[in-house]
């Protein structure tokens, strides 16, 4: 009956830190929408809090434009990237060129690429889609591509984009660290300066050197939401949602483009390196109005 108890005790919390995360990302959705520009929650990997009496939650916004469309890249960028995935240093060409092969509409194999004749050798049953990638997912497919290189750039690579630059003012760290050309001595303090705008309602410094990617904010269309409960007796639930805005402001401001549970959460908001891209604190009773 104890082991019973238990179990049936822990569904209730597991199902309780959900809740709370759902209502997280609601939370995430209103702030968005705020009148005041200065005010609106950022999209940039910044981080808010809400607390109540028995639980916290903690959401973290990213703005597609911020990251690395898989389908517009061009090869020095999607180069940069794997320069700092965890894959060996001969291997980075090869999966660069094995994802232009795979998004490109012919059969002609890039140096170091791979067209069908490579997937056969490879002993595989399937062969490259030669159109733009459909999802994230469909990565995992690209010849020489292996679970950890994947779960490695997963967060900082999307097909919500529809540009060839990363909007570097919208671009969270982790991200802007693999573009070439952007001086990593500037980078720590425009983060700090976007952080610090953000906490005092201030708009968003421009980067001071852009080495030709795109430095305009624009329109932030596609986000990323990451809403992480966290209970008193240290349950929790992980949810993350791709949306979209629509041009129905009122009725239904967001279309949900992608809606996940997350089980496996490596990287908690929770963390100590999260704390560092903490830009609010709210109590509960400040969002009942």
């Amino acid at each position: 009956m104890r082991r019973e108890a238990s179990i049936i005790g822990g569904i209730r919390n597991n199902a309780q830190a959900l809740a709370v995360a759902e209502s997280g990302i609601a939370m995430a959705k209103m702030m968005l929408l705020n009148t005041d520009p200065n005010k609106r929650w950022r999209a940039d990997g910044s981080i808010y809090e809400i607390s109540s009496a028995s639980a916290k939650v903690r959401v973290r916004l990213l703005s597609e434009t911020g990251k690395i469309d898989i389908n517009k890249a061009d090869q020095a960028l999607l180069q940069g990237l794997m320069a700092h995935a965890p894959v060996e240093e001969e291997q980075q060409t090869k999966l660069v060129n094995a994802i232009l092969d795979w998004r490109d509409k012919d059969d002609l194999v890039r140096i170091e690429g791979a067209e069908k004749k490579e997937y056969k050798n490879a002993g595989l049953t399937y062969q490259p889609g030669n159109k733009p990638f459909q999802s994230i997912e469909e990565l995992q497919l690209v010849l020489g591509m292996n679970e950890s290189v994947f779960k490695w750039i997963e967060p900082l690579v999307t097909i919500y984009s529809g540009q060839p630059q990363v909007t570097v003012q919208l671009a969270a760290k982790e991200v802007l660290q693999t573009i070439p050309g952007l001086d990593t001595g500037l980078l720590d303090s425009y983060i700090a300066a976007r952080l610090e705008s953000a906490i005092n309602n201030q708009p968003v410094p421009p980067f001071p050197s852009t080495s030709g990617q795109n430095n305009a904010v624009g329109q932030n269309n596609v986000l990323t939401l990451v809403s992480e409960a966290l209970l008193e007796d240290e349950s929790s639930a992980v949810i993350s949602a791709v949306i979209k805005r629509t041009e129905e402001t009122e009725v239904a401001p967001f279309q949900v483009l992608k809606w996940e549970h997350v089980t496996a959460n490596d990287a908690s908001l929770f963390t100590e390196a999260m704390n560092e891209l903490l830009v609010k604190q709210y109590a509960e009773p400040e969002f009942n109005n």
